[in-house]
């Protein structure tokens, strides 16, 4: 567990509904937690392809390029772009 000066990042890949629930839970445990926007995920797991695009209307739109390099660390097999493009 971090002290008192060091601060923890996590950027955590969900749907609204889920981030919902779960921000409450993680702000119960006094730890700050916040949207930083939103978009959709395409994946075709026959092409081993993913792409992330678009944004969110109530959240606005993510930084899909963190989205993508966090796919392609879990991922290394599938082909993963990204695009602002599209809703």
């Amino acid at each position: 567990m971090p002290n008192s000066h060091e601060m923890v990042l996590c950027f955590i890949i969900t749907t609204a509904d889920i981030y919902e629930e779960v921000s409450s839970w993680i702000q119960k445990k006094g730890l700050h937690c916040e949207c930083l926007g939103g978009g959709r995920i395409n994946h075709n797991s026959e092409k081993k392809t993913i792409h992330v695009y678009g944004y969110s209307m109530g959240y606005g739109r993510a930084k899909h390029e963190i989205t993508a390099e966090l796919l392609k660390a879990k991922y290394p097999d599938c082909n993963v772009t990204w695009a602002n493009e599209g809703y």
